[in-house]
């Protein structure tokens, strides 16, 4: 597994990382025993960032990481996240007091004294965003974190709030289907020294040998409300990966490694986080990992999946409350 480092002065991280909102349901239920499985199997791999958020499954993703974490702690690099809270009358709060007890409570659950790395899951635009990283560095002073990051926002706040703290990494949806992070947050993290943590690296499944089938998702799976997957626009989305999918078993790849693949190879800072609770799958994403792209293979991805060919929104307009836009 190649390496890669989580900001500029942060540890060396494995290129590919798991991410835990599918341990507890966000497309199907979950298996604890699978999911411990699998986070041993990323931890053979080389894949040792995890992350988690105090809000999927409502913590019961950081409680299941706190059976695995038990006496080995020093293997994984560990993240979490706060700012999402779920009530309808104010979705996101940035508030130093709520940041405090999320926080808190993060590590309890986790049963662990500190986080390598702390998010600010959403921005909450009516608390100055210098205020919330002001409050983000106490934390880091109080030893309770290690670094700062930031989780879908634009440039523009990532410059505002790198002058008043450094911050780690930027979590940012990015993948073939989804590509604004290079309209600027690509370059941001770069001149910040940010890692730029690439989540959904394979499309919410799409990018892989068996895409999923819409009339097939549990009534919990967030991605029955997101546009991309609807009536309409599904098999066109469909008809186009199926091509990508075609050319990565002609050329003796899978899907999912040529996907990661490129992903890495779109700057030396991009991580990729996909999501996952089965130890197979992640063996095929870190295969991503160890696979370098010709210029003939870049060449025919954006030929096959060229920028902005997904048809829909990423998110529904409930879902695309928090994210920030920019370009």
């Amino acid at each position: 597994m190649q390496k890669r480092q989580l900001g500029r002065d942060g540890p060396q991280i494995g290129a590919v990382a798991l991410g835990t909102m599918n341990f507890v349901g966000a497309y199907a239920p979950g298996d604890p025993d699978e999911a411990m499985r699998c986070m041993a199997r990323c931890v053979d791999l080389g894949m040792n960032h995890f992350d988690t958020s105090n809000v999927y499954g409502m913590g019961r993703s950081e409680e299941l990481l706190s059976r695995f974490l038990a006496g080995r702690r020093d293997q994984v690099v560990l993240a979490s996240k706060a700012g999402i809270t779920r009530q309808s009358d104010r979705p996101f709060n940035n508030e130093p007091a709520y940041l405090a007890q999320c926080l808190d409570e993060s590590l309890q659950r986790l049963k662990v004294d500190h986080l390598d790395l702390y998010y600010i899951h959403r921005r909450d635009p009516s608390v100055p965003v210098e205020d919330v990283i002001g409050q983000m560095a106490r934390f880091r002073e109080q030893g309770k974190i290690r670094a700062i990051g930031l989780s879908e926002v634009s440039p523009a706040t990532l410059d505002r709030a790198a002058a008043v703290a450094p911050i780690a990494a930027v979590q940012s949806e990015y993948s073939l289907w989804t590509r604004l992070p290079e309209l600027g947050m690509v370059q941001a993290c770069a001149r910040h020294g940010a890692a730029l943590v690439a989540f959904s690296a394979l499309g919410r499944g799409m990018l892989t040998k068996t895409p999923p089938d819409p009339a097939a998702f549990d009534k919990g799976d967030l991605r029955r409300t997101m546009p991309r997957f609807d009536a309409v626009n599904y098999p066109r989305n469909l008809a186009r990966i199926s091509l990508f999918v075609d050319y990565a078993r002609e050329t003796g790849r899978s899907p999912e490694a040529l996907a990661i693949a490129w992903l890495l190879s779109r700057a030396p800072h991009v991580i990729a986080l996909p999501g996952s609770r089965s130890a197979a799958h992640m063996e095929a994403n870190a295969r991503g990992a160890v696979l370098e792209l010709t210029a003939t293979d870049l060449t025919e991805i954006e030929r096959i999946l060229p920028a902005g060919f997904a048809h829909g929104a990423r998110y529904s307009p409930e879902q695309a409350r928090g994210p920030e836009d920019y370009c």
